[in-house]
């Protein structure tokens, strides 16, 4: 089962005889996608609301879900609660305790304030899935900088500081050549080194997480 399974593109890729998939989404419109995709059955609602039976699941899956619910610690008892003894819990999300947060601060571009409601470190994610019930099978951070995006907030509001309006990010424009050859350079020289040299200020940018229900 995928908590947050938009249109289902996890899940097709688990299509097939193997696996009787299931799934939780906000979105009447993409969760109607995701069934028609991959043959889910597809929750719409709240998590704290899907009706599942308790041990119902062998696996359940949440990719950059977990920060945005208001109730993170029932989500997870939710989950520990439907688990099979023995089955997995595989969860990604910002980390807060990352170089990219130290060094970006408020200008973080995982912190994605007001849709993330929660932010979490390696250390507190696993206490909370400890809490419920749950073993650490795998807690690694993967550097992932969002340089280039967290430059852009403080580029718009050095922008709004000057009294102009940036460009909404839902109005992007097509980049011209030049600044694709610049870019393109800038990707393959430079940023590398910022990415490394970021490991000296802390861990990588992305939680991924893997989960056990004890009793197998």
């Amino acid at each position: 089962m995928d908590m947050g399974c938009a249109s289902g593109g996890f899940l097709s890729t688990l299509k097939g005889p193997n696996w009787k998939l299931f799934g939780i989404e906000m979105s009447q419109d993409a969760a109607k996608v995701a069934r028609t995709r991959c043959g889910a059955q597809v929750f719409v609602g709240d998590i704290l609301d899907a009706p599942f039976a308790a041990e119902s699941f062998d696996a359940i899956t949440c990719f950059n879900v977990f920060e945005h619910v208001y109730e993170p610690r029932d989500v997870l008892a939710k989950v520990s609660e439907w688990l099979k003894p023995g089955g997995v819990f595989y969860t990604m999300m910002p980390n807060i305790d990352s170089a990219g947060a130290r060094i970006f601060k408020s200008y973080w571009y995982a912190l994605e304030l007001p849709r993330h409601l929660y932010h979490f470190s390696p250390k507190t994610l696993k206490a909370m899935a400890q809490s419920v019930g749950l073993e650490e099978v795998s807690v690694r951070a993967r550097r992932d900088l969002y340089f280039e995006r967290s430059v852009g907030y403080i580029k718009d509001e050095a922008l709004r500081k000057m009294g102009m309006t940036p460009r909404p990010a839902s109005q992007p424009i097509e980049p011209g050549l030049a600044w694709k050859v610049v870019r393109k350079g800038f990707r393959l020289t430079l940023l590398p080194l910022i990415t490394a040299g970021a490991s000296l200020a802390g861990d990588g940018e992305m939680i991924y997480a893997v989960f056990k229900k004890a009793g197998a």
